[in-house]
């Protein structure tokens, strides 16, 4: 706009001929406040999200995390953890929403499970505030200090105190270890090719 256009567009304003081109913006970004939501609101958790994860409720105060992992030792394997919320109140983390489901159907009478969209309210924000640690659980791969020794061994200088039963044991359960792996790998390429 020229300055001519200006002056008279502010004239038009003043007089009332003409409203205001200026338009607020609906939300201010810069200054939003990211802490407005209240905890005691319901929180919506739609089934698929986070549906690897099933509450354990009404078990004893007695109980103890191992006590837990005992009654899904079956689900070890496949992937499964706990997270705690109260003294009869848990998360269980399953491997897949699929292993979640199984464990609904099964029935132990010193405990309770449901789904995490039919828990309460204050379960859905416990766990809608700890999303980021409640992802689908992984068993840790098996690991061998032998790496770690022979480096700080060659790095400082030292002579191993390992007799030499030890080292070929650890040099055993390595060699163990690459066939199983190797193993999984050609299960899952003939799986892939229908073998």
């Amino acid at each position: 706009l020229s300055i001519k256009e200006a002056k008279s567009a502010s004239l038009a304003v003043k007089e009332g001929k003409k409203k205001e081109s200026i338009q607020e913006p609906r939300f201010d970004y810069y200054n939003m406040d990211r802490g407005d939501y209240d905890d005691d609101d319901d929180v919506d958790l739609t089934e698929d999200e986070l549906s690897h994860i099933v509450e354990i409720y009404d078990f004893p105060t007695e109980f103890k995390t191992e006590d837990l992992l005992k009654l899904f030792q079956c689900y070890q394997k496949r992937g499964f953890d706990i997270k705690w919320i109260d003294d009869t109140h848990a998360l269980g983390l399953f491997s897949s929403p699929i292993a979640a489901r199984e464990a609904l159907r099964s029935k132990n009478p010193l405990m309770k499970l449901r789904p995490l969209s039919k828990s309460s309210s204050a379960t859905k924000a416990k766990a809608r505030s700890c999303s980021d640690y409640l992802l689908p659980a992984k068993e840790r791969p098996q690991t061998s200090a032998a790496l770690a020794r022979k480096l700080v061994i060659g790095a400082l200088g030292v002579k191993s105190n390992l007799t030499k039963e030890q080292r070929e044991a650890e040099r055993k359960k390595l060699q163990e270890a690459r066939e199983q792996k190797r193993l999984a790998a050609k299960q899952r390429e003939d799986a892939w090719e229908g073998k």
